[in-house]
């Protein structure tokens, strides 16, 4: 009987598998309870197993039943954590704060959330770095996947430059990046200004409206984008110079 039990078992854990690898939820939320409920397939069919083998060799399982509220109490103080990292894993999903597949920031660590486990959470990084977290100590976290993110980027000009020119410049180049790139920019892209007068030039800024996983994706193809706009206007980028001077000049000066 125990080992047709475990058969039995093994047969419905590998039924459950092969019926959520079949799953493909659209929406995070449902990815989300996908995720819970794989993480928590094997914690129920071990309790379920476990009665099942001892009412199999003939253990009055109503009894341990009886039981339980004693042994509840006295587990209970030793796994305080272990239940509040199941109670929060519950909240997670349920009271849709964030989902799998959502970008979150938690205790200074960024990224994308894999997996919503039954006790832990896992989130990975932009360098496939994998960290795993107790749900009970997911504290202030920042969803960043909630709105769209503002990407940024300065670019410098020297100060001889005519600004009038540049921001007419920007009225043509922006748009034109914007239809290049749409799968980036699913805002506006803008010139901000001046932005800083800096020692060997002015910082001007161009800023966008983007999804929060190309928040690193469109500074760069902006800064690809203007620096070539400003070599086509002839426009000049300052870089740092350094004047040099030979000991004859300098004594003849």
């Amino acid at each position: 009987k125990v080992i047709a039990i475990v058969l039995m078992l093994f047969f419905i854990r590998s039924l459950m598998d092969l019926v959520i690898s079949k799953m493909d939820p659209k929406t995070g939320k449902g990815k989300s309870v996908l995720s819970l409920v794989s993480s928590a397939k094997s914690y129920i069919l071990v309790v379920v197993g476990f009665f099942w083998v001892l009412s199999a060799v003939g253990v009055n399982v109503s009894t341990i039943f009886a039981g339980v509220g004693v042994v509840a109490l006295i587990v209970g103080f030793g796994a305080q954590s272990l239940v509040e990292d199941l109670v929060t894993g519950l909240f997670l999903v349920f009271e849709d704060d964030f989902n799998v597949g959502d970008i979150i920031e938690v205790n200074g660590f960024r990224g994308w959330v894999r997996n919503i486990g039954i006790r832990t959470t896992t989130v990975e990084d932009v360098g496939r770095n994998r960290k795993i977290i107790n749900n009970s100590d997911l504290r202030n976290i920042l969803n960043r996947s909630s709105t769209t993110s503002v990407a940024w980027t300065d670019v410098s000009v020297a100060y001889d430059t005519d600004l009038d020119a540049v921001e007419e410049m920007m009225k043509t180049v922006l748009p034109r990046i914007k239809r290049r790139y749409p799968g980036i920019f699913i805002g506006y892209i803008q010139y901000a200004g001046v932005q800083s007068l800096d020692q060997s030039g002015m910082s001007l800024r161009v800023t966008a409206e983007v999804e929060e996983q190309n928040i690193y994706t469109a500074p760069r193809i902006l800064n690809k984008e203007l620096k070539q706009a400003l070599d086509r206007n002839g426009i000049e980028i300052p870089y740092p110079q350094i004047v040099v001077r030979s000991p004859k000049e300098s004594n003849e000066r």
